[in-house]
């Protein structure tokens, strides 16, 4: 079989004109109504990041994994087609593409502030939120993300994620070939595209407006994070009521990527819990 095979992207147009992808995993049964969940990965990369999720969570769920805008298939925005509320809508927009009136939805660093928002502005379409390694914005990092894209446009983003690579993942436990596989499929988005991206990230704060969410709220922290400090992560269940909040103790940044079967699993839990459809 085609390697790329289980990669079957499907795109549809944003209400801007731009080109959006996404997969679709749906092995729920035919005859019964399922809840859609809507994954955002990380910056850089794609929806290919939460491969391993599938198994996990398609069976009980209908889950689309979008590109965000600039990465993995979607299309690169033109100059007046990135920003915070435009990547929130491409979320929504998506829904209503695939028919889903109400959703789940989860993200990934990066992913999970888009993910954050997307509740706080949409509380009637939101059943729920995940949010794994995202707080309420990346601007009070411990480490300056401005520097990060330097470094990549000098010396390429497959490089710079290799010098840093055990700030994102637990090296010691990574599988085999998982390092290889993960730069590379990171490595795929255009440094032009973070040089933009990623200032745009940092003025992204919902901390102030995470009290308005609403909806049943899942936090996944890495403990041993050297990019956040455990307190960043601490905002969630600080600040939205009920807040389930995990820590995942000693892990590093990208604990999507690192340990895929756990988040899943828990997310998995989580969602089981909050979805009448799905029981």
């Amino acid at each position: 079989m085609n390697q790329d095979a289980r990669w079957e992207m499907q795109t549809f147009k944003a209400s801007d004109g731009l080109s959006i992808a996404y997969a679709l995993d749906d092995y729920t049964d035919p005859w019964k109504p399922a809840d859609t969940l809507i994954l955002i990965h990380a910056a850089m990369g794609s929806s290919k990041r939460f491969y391993a999720w599938v198994p996990h969570l398609a069976r009980n769920f209908r889950v689309a994994r979008i590109d965000m805008r600039g990465h993995g298939q979607s299309g690169v925005p033109g100059p007046r087609q990135l920003d915070q509320q435009r990547l929130v809508k491409d979320v929504v927009e998506l829904a209503d593409h695939i028919g889903a009136t109400r959703f789940h939805v989860a993200g990934s660093s990066a992913g999970a502030i888009v993910a954050e928002k997307t509740a706080i502005d949409y509380p009637d379409r939101v059943l729920s939120l995940a949010a794994f390694a995202g707080t309420g914005g990346i601007k009070h990092a411990r480490q300056d993300q401005m520097s990060w894209v330097k470094r990549a446009g000098e010396k390429g983003l497959a490089a710079f994620l290799r010098e840093t690579i055990a700030d994102r993942v637990d090296l010691p436990t990574a599988e085999p070939g998982f390092v290889d596989w993960f730069i590379a499929e990171s490595s795929k988005t255009p440094v032009p595209v973070l040089e933009r991206f990623v200032p745009m990230m940092r003025e992204f704060v919902v901390i102030d407006d995470l009290h308005r969410i609403r909806c049943p709220v899942l936090a996944v922290a890495p403990g041993g994070d050297p990019i956040h400090p455990v307190d960043n992560y601490r905002a969630l269940p600080d600040r939205i009521p009920g807040c389930e909040f995990i820590v995942y103790d000693g892990l590093p940044h990208n604990i999507t990527d690192a340990v895929p079967d756990r988040c899943a699993q828990d997310l998995k839990r989580f969602l089981l819990k909050h979805s009448a459809t799905a029981r």
